[in-house]
Parts: structure tokens; sequence; C-alpha cells
């Protein structure tokens, strides 16, 4: 591995640190931080990753956690930042902004259709959000976020292979007050955020919190009369109201809605030998495309569509205490969300690849938990969980629209027919899908002793899937339709097909845990997660794409520690893993064809580990920092016909690193300054499971960093912001479309930089 000076300087300052990404929530006898706020003094954190309120130390799993002031401190305003900071998470956007999807531990998904649900889940107020259509603006007026590794199920509603993200919103407070941030950096972005809470009476408190950001594009487009791509338009706004009748009742409101707007992101396509188009504009008398005479961050595109995510969300949480030993949790949920974008595939004035995305979910869940809370060896929490998502989905994936094959001076249906049925045609798709999710879970925990005590847990799930009204066409530029493709009839162009699934799985976990003393907590646990069937969304060329996966299993063994040093100072968190993968689902696509199929590759194994520490040397300062060390290797499979043996899992760095300084200098009596400095590494990594160098992505170092002066009350403040620092050019998302002549790549962020002021009040 390459180690440039950034890279030195970002391994030397998580040696000081203790090699942490550890993140700090707030101590139950501490004043949630207000923005504005810098760290606190103590490392203690309470989570709820275990659906109790527990000191993270207490917990015997692999999480992180971020508190508010960390989220600000970082400028992790989206959720694809967290990869900035949380050992062993990576991040592939190529659905664009706002629809993650993540890996951890080098659990993934390489399907990005908008009917799917990724193996690592992620969670709002406890809410399970599982499409891309319903998860919308998030990462605002959040206490904090808690990033879960490993197999969950026995403690909540939806069952993942690869881990949970929860996002914690924050609740008033029984108190009046507020707080503004006002901001404005380069691409004149433009952001506004903010809350207000009250007490209404005795017995009610309510909050409001909005987020409202706008940005030019960075992603120069060069073509005439369109707009740089790559911009910011989104605002989204939440209201919480909670009602508390009596000491042992309370029950949270939340209702939010959020809006994104922008023009799409820009997708470079890397020419190959025979240039963007692959020869085929030569072949009928045209050129092909070089991008010659650009800059690596313009292009020249004339598509140029906005992207429209739309979504509406009410939770309400109800939690009461039955008794001092047996306290009863619901969770009810509904959500509405619409995504459609359109996509310029090739990033060049030619039409060689356009593609057009609509989504539309309706989902329906309800968590119910019955847990104890009384002194006991024995704890317990058992649940029953259900979920409906209803989607429709329509795509279209169009190839070289512009080409007159027939050489007639019109671009038509005839065009289609004349290229062979794939030049100058339009593959469309689009269908109804009903998936339901009916589970039964149980955790338990015994100490045998004031040290030893042991755990298990168990879940029962039942998922069943519908696919309706599935119809793949072959349509002409003029729209009119030529083949019926899927289901393949020849006499009806208009015809239908289903699809279904019924599942039932078991899984569950065992482990021990083993306190020595108030500050070293070691623990060992066996776990099993289970992700159900799929059905491939991305069936367009042929009848047999239209398929159901098998489920997927992960079976997980995990050693960890917790140790706390020097009157709490020093935190060392680490823990090592070793998963078994069996049929994971992975999108096969054929470059020379982009015939797509949903396969299971049958086995494979990763193990690596994880190290989180946490340091405050001297009072004004704090250091954290972490490393995550992965392996992946496919066991058995194949995709194209070729052996996977031995090959990585995509998305998978065998080495990340990150790391963080929060200096605080005094100034006066009136004022003190917060530095702030933060980095991160990862090694290279595949984009896919064949390991093509074609489109390996490489190391990667970013720095970023904040400086704010605020008054002693902390009331008001102003900070100064910059992100990638040194302006690295890099690809976060890479496929290899060669039979099209390109590399379609994502490209990161340019250097960014800006002022925001807050104020509390």
């Amino acid at each position: 591995m390459k180690i440039d000076f950034r890279t030195a300087l970002l391994i030397g300052t998580a040696t000081v640190a203790g090699f942490a990404s550890m993140a700090q929530a707030q101590d139950a006898d501490i004043p949630p931080a207000q923005p504005g706020n810098g760290p606190a003094s103590s490392f203690e954190i309470v989570v709820t990753a275990q659906k109790r309120a527990e000191r993270l130390q207490d917990v015997p799993v692999s999480v992180t956690a971020l508190s508010g002031a960390d989220l600000r401190q970082q400028g992790i305003t989206r959720a694809e930042d967290l990869a900035t900071t949380v050992p062993n998470l990576q991040l592939n956007p190529t659905v664009g902004d706002g629809a993650p999807v993540f890996s951890l531990r080098g659990i993934t998904m390489t399907d990005f259709s908008l009917s799917q649900s990724g193996p690592v889940a992620t969670y709002y107020d406890e809410v399970y959000k599982g499409n891309f259509a319903i998860f919308g603006v998030a990462m605002y007026d959040l206490e904090r976020v808690e990033v879960l590794r490993g197999p969950q199920g026995t403690l909540y509603g939806k069952n993942t292979t690869g881990g949970a993200i929860n996002l914690i919103s924050r609740k008033p407070d029984f108190t009046t007050g507020g707080t503004l941030t006002l901001g404005y950096g380069k691409y004149d972005h433009i952001e506004a955020n903010g809350a207000v809470q009250t007490a209404i009476g005795d017995v009610v408190a309510a909050r409001l919190a909005f987020t409202f950001e706008r940005a030019d594009g960075w992603f120069r487009n060069r073509a005439p009369g369109q707009p740089d791509l790559n911009d910011k338009r989104q605002y989204a706004i939440r209201a919480t109201i909670v009602t508390r009748p009596s000491d042992n009742f309370e029950f949270t409101l939340r209702a939010s809605t959020s809006l994104q707007n922008p023009h799409l992101y820009g997708i470079l396509g890397t020419p190959l030998e025979n240039g963007v188009g692959g020869g085929v504009y030569a072949m009928f008398g045209g050129q092909d495309y070089f991008r010659e005479g650009l800059g690596r961050r313009e292009l020249e595109v004339s598509f140029t569509p906005r992207r429209r995510a739309r979504t509406y969300a009410i939770a309400g949480t109800a939690e009461w205490a039955l008794n001092d030993n047996l306290a009863l949790t619901s969770v009810t949920s509904y959500d509405d969300g619409e995504l459609r974008f359109g996509e310029d595939g090739d990033g060049s004035p030619l039409a060689v690849s356009t593609n057009i995305y609509e989504g539309t979910t309706k989902q329906f869940t309800q968590d119910l938990r019955l847990s104890s809370t009384w002194d006991s060896p024995l704890q317990f929490l058992v649940g029953a969980y259900y979920s409906r998502e209803k989607i429709f989905n329509t795509t279209t994936v169009a190839f070289y629209t512009d080409v007159d094959v027939n050489g007639d001076g019109t671009v038509d249906s005839q065009d289609c027919i004349d290229g062979g049925g794939f030049i100058a045609c339009n593959f469309t798709n689009s269908f109804d899908q009903l998936k339901k999710s009916y589970a039964a879970y149980a955790d338990l925990s015994y100490d045998l002793t004031d040290q030893l005590s042991l755990r298990g847990g168990i879940r029962f799930t039942r998922d069943t899937g519908d696919i309706t009204k599935f119809i793949g066409q072959i349509i002409g530029v003029d729209g009119i339709p030529i083949m019926n493709v899927i289901p393949g009839s020849t006499t009806d162009l208009f015809a239908t097909t289903d699809a279904r699934f019924r599942e039932s799985n078991v899984s569950g976990k065992v482990g021990v845990d083993y306190k020595p003393d108030g500050d070293t907590l070691i623990y060992l646990t066996a776990s099993r997660g289970y992700r159900g069937n799929s059905f491939n969304a991305q069936a367009f060329f042929a009848p047999e794409e239209l398929n159901v996966t098998e489920p997927e299993t992960l079976d997980a063994l995990e050693a960890g520690a917790k140790t706390q040093w020097f009157n709490g100072l020093l935190q060392v968190n680490g823990a090592a893993f070793l998963y078994n993968y069996k049929n994971q689902q992975s999108l096969e696509i054929e470059p020379l064809t982009s015939v797509q199929r949903l396969v299971n590759v049958p086995k494979s194994r990763l193990y690596g580990a994880e190290l989180e520490i946490a340091a405050r040397p001297v009072d004004n300062l704090r250091l954290t920092g972490g490393v995550g060390l992965l392996h992946t290797s496919v066991r058995r499979g194949t995709l194209q016909g070729v052996n996977l043996k031995g090959n990585k899992l995509p998305t998978a760095p065998a080495v990340s690193l990150s790391a963080a300084a929060d200096w605080t200098i005094p100034v006066g009596d009136a004022f003190e300054l917060l530095l702030h400095l933060d980095g991160n590494h990862t090694s290279s990594q595949y984009s896919e499971l064949l390991n093509s160098p074609l489109v390996k992505r490489r190391a990667l170092t970013l720095l970023n960093g904040r400086i704010t002066a605020r008054t002693i009350d902390t009331k008001t403040s102003i900070a100064f912001w910059m992100k990638n620092i040194t302006n690295e050019y890099y690809f976060n998302s890479r496929l290899d479309a060669t039979g099209l002549g390109f590399v379609y790549n994502h490209i990161g962020d340019p250097r960014t930089f800006g002022v925001s002021i807050t104020r509390d009040f």
C-alpha cells in the first residue's frame, strides 16, 4: 500500500489517538448538547443499540456512536458522510445523493434498482427505511447516530445480515428555546437549519426542525445552454410532539416531509480504445467520442433532468411502564415516497446510454416489544413485527437513440428494427411489487455472577413477495412498441407476467460476557443473519432475467473488548470477526450486451477487526481515531462463466483509517476557539465481483477542517470549514461498460469551503 504525506499524517494522528473513531453521545446525567456546543468533557456514551438506554462501554456489540456535536464538527450532513468516520463502513452512491448503498464489513448489495432493500438497514427513530424512495433528507437536528456491525434480528424489527444504522432525532425536553444556523460557501452554497421547541402545558411539548440547502453544480457542463451538474436543492421539515400524561407513559408523534430537486449527478464516461460509443458511430458514418479538450471535472451533456425525491412520513412511539417489572413499547409508522430521475449514462453529447428511473413506495410497519425492567439476573425482550411495502417501479434504458441506422434522415422505430433490436432502441419495464414481512423475536440475558453473563436470542421470520403486471418491451424512439420481451409474447405487445416467493426462516444468536471490573467488558458472540428473497427488477432483455434469488445468510463469530483507562480519559474498544456468507445476492452484468441477472454467489468468507480509541491527554484536547482491517474472499461461485474463487468482494477495502483532533483555546474572558481536523484513508478496492482492474478504485486520503469561534456561554458561534482540503480527485463508484466503449464513473466532491453562523436562544 502506497502511503503519501497525507496518509502518514493521518496514521500519526490515529496512533496518538489510539486508532479510534469513537464518537461521543451524551451521558444520562449530562444535558444533551445544543447546537453550537462543542464536545463534552466526558467520554461516557449512552446508546439504545439494544433497545435499552445503556453506556456504550456496557454494550456487548461492535457499535460506533456519533453525537450531534460530533456530526456538526465533522460536517456530516448526509448519510453518505458517515463512511468517512466509521471503521469498515463504505459507501456506493451509484443511485446518487440521498440513496446511499452502504457496505459494512464488506456486506453490501450490487443491485441498485429502486425496488431493492440492502443488507445494511437504516432506521430513523426506530422506523426501518428500506427503500430509496422513502429515505429522503434525514441528517438534520439529530441527537446521535449509532452504527451497529454484524447481523441484527433478535432486537430489531427488520432482519439484516450486515448491520444497522440508527438515526435518532432530537425530542423536545419541555423547555422553550431554539437554534438557527445560516451558512454560505463555495459554489454559492446556501444553507439554513434550525429548530424551535416549547412546552404546551405540563404534559405536552413540541419541537419543529428544518433544513434548507442550495448550491450550484461543481461538475462543469460545457454543452451550450445546459446547467452544471451535481448541484444541491433540497429542504426538509420535521415536527415532533411528546405527550407525558403520567410518569409511566409517554407518546411521541413525529411527522416529516422532504424534497430534493437538484440537477442530477454527472457521469464521467472514461473512453476506451474505440471511444465512447465503442465504434458504433464510426460504423454509421459518424464519430465516437473521446472527451477531448475537457478538464477532469468537466463534461458536455444535453440530457440534464432534475432529480425529484419527495417523502412524507408519520410515526408514533408509545412507551408504557406497565409496572416496576415490565415495559411495553409500540412503534407504528407510515411512509410515502416518490423518486424520479434521469441519467446520461455515458457523460457525452452522444446518446450512447440514457436511463430513466421512476419509483413510488408506500410502507407501513408495526413493531411491538415487551421488555423486563426488574432488578433481576434475568432480563428479556420479546417482540413482534409486521411490515407491508408496496412499490410501483418503471425503468427505461436506451442505447444509441441518436443513430440513424437506415440513413433515411429520421430516427424512429424502424431504426431500432434495422439496428438488430439494440441500436436506437428503448428498453422499458414496469411492475407492481408487494412485500410483507412477519416476525417474532426474543432476546435474553442472564447474569451467572456479577462478572459473567450469558446471552441468547431467536427470531422467526416469514417473508412473502408478489410482483405483478411485469412487462418488458422494446420501444422505438418515436414511442411505438416493437417487441414484448418479457414475458416474451409474440401475439400481444402488452402481455404481462407475475412472480412470487414465500419464505420462512429461523435465526438467532448466543453469547457470553465477562466483566472483570467496572472498566472492562469482554464478549464473544455467535449469530446468524438472514436477508430475504429478491426479485430482479433489472430484467429488460430476456424472459429468464425475471427471476427470484434465494435468501442469503451470514454466520458470524465476533469477539470484542471495551476498556477504559486513567479515570475515563482513555477508551480503547476493539472487535474481531469471522463471517461465512452464503448465497450473497449479486447483480451480474454482461459488459458486451448489458444483460443483467440477479444471482446467488454460493459462499464467501470474510474476517477482520476494528479498533477504536478516544483520548483526552489534556483538558482542552480531544483525540479520536479508528482503524478497520478486512479480508474478503469468494470461496465458491461463478459470474459470466468466470470462476470467482479467491476474488475479493466489492466495496471492501483491506484497510480503512480515520482520525480527528479537537482543541479548545480560550481567548480572553468572553470567547474561545475550537480547532477541528479530521481525515480518513481507505486502501484500494474493487467495484465488482469479477475484480476487473479496469474499474478498481485507488487508495484515497481525505482531510477536512473547521475553526469555530464562540462565546463562553456557547450561545453564539461562527465557524469556517473546509472539506477535501487537498482537493483530491477520486471515483466513489465505477462500472464496466466495455461494450459501450467506456467506463462509468461517479466522481467524489471537490474541495469546498464556507462559513456558518449559529445562534441559540
